[in-house]
């Protein structure tokens, strides 16, 4: 039994990997879509959406079956956002705003099945196409398989990233920096020295323990460059719906100063 998640495999070889944000799509030919770009993973947004879990779900499962991995941020800290898509079809969940270790502990643990975690055992499962194997089987490699993102986005997590980045079970730190430099008092400034700071202390503490560092927020191409160079593997590169915005523009303006 062997799951297909190109990502995972990024993440476990340090290897970059691209993402992109699913805000307005609602059909599940997304993924094939997104594949066909380029990109690595689904970032399926349930903060900033009104899509809901079965929306979201089912695109998940259609992701599956293209190479492209699905990952659901969930809208907060309540177990059963996490373990539901999970349940039906996710390969990630990442956690938002989180400022410390006991909080990550805690929703970690949600997301895994014994002995890892205390998430409850479901029945078939669409991650292994429905087909019945061995409980403590099914266990250990879906617990192989999932990816877990947790984001920073305030002052304190930063302070605490070491902590944070030392609980097992976590894969990504992904730094929200739109957030992140609005809790310092510098809304937009992306290319300021306190977040090359504070991105160099998030980088500094995946490597200190094995995981990868991300970030989200940063869409000047110059600036994503200077922050994958310093570090970053795993980048959220924009949404659908700015990549529609950027082309209509795009488009619209080369029409009207055509000649």
């Amino acid at each position: 039994m062997k799951l297909k998640n190109i990502t995972k495999s990024k993440i476990l070889n340090k290897e970059l990997s691209f993402g992109v944000g699913v805000r307005q799509a609602r059909t599940v030919d997304i993924g094939k879509i997104m594949k066909t770009c380029g990109y690595d993973w689904l970032f399926i947004d349930l903060e900033h959406n009104s899509m809901d879990i079965d929306m979201a779900t089912q695109i998940s499962m259609a992701a599956q079956d293209t190479g492209i991995t699905p990952i659901v941020r969930v809208p907060d800290f309540a177990h059963h956002h996490a373990t539901r898509v999970l349940d039906c079809g996710s390969q990630g969940i990442v956690f938002p705003h989180v400022d410390d270790k006991e909080t990550a502990e805690r929703l970690v643990s949600n997301c895994f099945f014994p002995p890892k975690g205390h998430r409850s055992m479901t029945g078939l499962l669409p991650q292994l196409d429905f087909k019945k194997f061995p409980v403590g089987e099914v266990s250990k490699i879906i617990n192989d398989d999932i990816i877990i993102v947790v984001m920073l986005e305030t002052p304190k997590a930063i302070h605490n990233v070491e902590e944070i980045a030392s609980v097992p079970g976590i894969d990504v730190l992904l730094v929200g920096t739109n957030d992140l430099c609005m809790e310092m008092g510098i809304p937009g400034e992306f290319s300021h020295n306190d977040v090359k700071e504070a991105y160099k202390k998030v980088i500094q503490a995946c490597n200190n323990n094995n995981i990868l560092p991300g970030m989200g927020g940063v869409y000047d191409e110059t600036l994503m460059h200077e922050y994958i160079d310093l570090g970053m593997k795993f980048v959220l590169s924009g949404s659908d719906l700015s990549f529609l915005v950027k082309g209509a523009e795009d488009r619209l303006n080369n029409l009207k100063n055509k000649g």
